[in-house]
């Protein structure tokens, strides 16, 4: 019983929390074609690739979890072999992974300036993981067992740990770049501060899924607990994706200019260059709030240069 309780019973697991998750990204969504009508026409897609993908993926672990315990009940032998939708999930897995992370990444290309470097670095993890992935479908596609899947272990946790080094990449890339772009001015700097920790939250569940996949994987081997924190790392960027872009009006406030674009780096640059002993006009200081409130949705949903 202790052997089910750890690999199918981790399984069972896994698919009912996903599935939760599953109920929560269909809400968030709903509310993001309700509520964003005029977000350009790409950020849509995007929304709706991740969903499709979403659901692909939760339909397979289904049919994976009600193969093994339903169709093959009573049978120990076919507990061992592997069902075709287990590896393909993993491909679904991936590409919504890949959309998030993508999308984060213009973040922080468009919040640095458009520095290379910074988006080259996290970009290298973002599709190494997905190459990873792919390689890992590709590999694991023609075999018949777990006993066979086991020689790709290595494989698996390099997977979860690009995963969690790209997470935590975005997220401290995220946080130093607005933490530069501090203006000096109370109301402002509060206004950064709450997408410092906001940008730290988006990341965070991601990062800590993908790394307990990865100890998991590590510390109770031939068990399936890694498997339950993995089918939950999709649903997890979904709506880590959807609550980035829900945000935007409450982190915005009343403000209702949507077509301002001007980066945090800027007003930075322009504030630092006046001195300290220059006097900056009431008018002048709210404008500044109010664009550096902007700054979130301009990088979400600004045009395309």
């Amino acid at each position: 019983m202790g052997v089910l309780d750890n690999t199918f019973g981790a399984f069972l697991i896994g698919v009912v929390v996903s599935a939760t998750l599953y109920g929560v990204t269909c809400v968030q969504t709903w509310y993001y074609y309700s509520r964003y009508p005029s977000d350009p026409w790409y950020i849509k897609l995007m929304v709706g690739a991740v969903l499709l993908s979403d659901s692909v993926h939760q339909a397979l672990i289904t049919h994976t979890v009600y193969t093994y315990l339903v169709t093959d009940f009573g049978i120990a032998a076919d507990l061992g072999k592997l069902v075709w939708s287990l590896i393909i999930e993993v491909l679904f897995n991936g590409f919504t992974a890949l959309l998030v992370q993508s999308f984060l990444t213009m973040r922080v290309y468009r919040l640095s300036n458009k520095s290379l470097v910074a988006t080259l670095s996290v970009m290298t993890l973002v599709i190494g993981e997905f190459l990873l992935v792919v390689i890992y479908v590709a590999k694991a596609i023609n075999m018949t067992t777990f006993a066979e899947l086991t020689a790709l272990k290595p494989l698996s946790m390099s997977v979860n740990a690009l995963a969690a080094a790209g997470d935590v990449l975005i997220a401290v890339l995220l946080c130093t770049l607005l933490q530069q772009s501090r203006t000096g001015f109370r109301r402002s700097d509060t206004m950064i501060n709450k997408l410092i920790l906001f940008s730290i939250n988006t990341g965070l569940l991601t990062s800590i899924c993908a790394v307990m996949s990865l100890v998991s994987i590590t510390v109770w081997d031939g068990t399936f607990i890694y498997i339950a924190f993995y089918f939950c790392l999709g649903r997890l960027y979904c709506n880590s994706l959807l609550a980035t872009l829900n945000a935007r009006k409450s982190l915005r406030g009343d403000t209702r200019d949507e077509n301002m674009s001007l980066s945090l780096q800027g007003i930075q640059k322009s504030s630092n260059s006046t001195g300290t002993t220059q006097k900056v006009s009431c008018e002048n200081f709210f404008f500044l709030c109010k664009r550096a409130w902007l700054t979130y949705d301009r990088i979400i949903s600004a045009n395309s240069k």
